[in-house]
């Protein structure tokens, strides 16, 4: 008896499902926990978000071998963006107090009164409101730490599916 692996497809759909649950894990945390994301929140989750629909567009168009490849390295890069704003916060909240930037107006306020170009670079930078840890997992990790732990699963399922030997029939 020979174990087949899962087939490409059915990996990329559960990549997706597993962005889908993260998303809905952090708008649970934002609209029942009441805690608001901060521009590097919102960055991670827009990568969370494409990485996520690059596996679903995969899993829907099912390509050949090299397609699969293709799709896997534009999810993966996705993830390394995604993990880069996750560092900048982990680094953000590790600073001392004194080290901190000041904290800027509220994320509505900016998209209100900014231009897009400035907005963009808000959210790329961050401020003082991203050093604030508002929540720990288990009382470990803060949520920018599990979303890098998140970031480097889906990375690492990405370079699976980029470098595993296609099936023959």
């Amino acid at each position: 008896m020979t174990l087949s692996l899962p087939s490409s497809r059915i990996l990329n759909l559960v990549i997706f499902l597993t962005c889908v649950a993260t998303i809905g894990i952090v708008l649970y945390m934002e609209h029942v926990m009441l805690l608001s994301p901060c521009g590097l929140c919102i960055s991670q989750r827009v990568f969370v978000i494409f990485c996520g629909f690059t596996c679903l567009i995969s899993a829907i168009h099912n390509p050949a071998p090299n397609g699969e490849r293709i799709y896997a390295f534009v999810a993966a890069s996705m993830c390394v963006f995604g993990s880069y704003f996750a560092g900048r916060q982990i680094w953000l909240q590790h600073l001392p107090e004194d080290l901190v930037p000041a904290c800027g107006p509220g994320l509505s306020y900016i998209y209100e009164n900014f231009p897009f170009i400035e907005t963009l670079n808000f959210l790329l930078k961050g401020d003082g409101n991203c050093a604030e840890v508002q929540f720990r997992f288990l009382g470990l990790l803060s949520i920018p730490e599990m979303a890098m732990v998140a970031f480097v699963i889906l990375f690492s399922s990405c370079l699976y599916i980029a470098f595993r030997r296609p099936a023959t029939v």
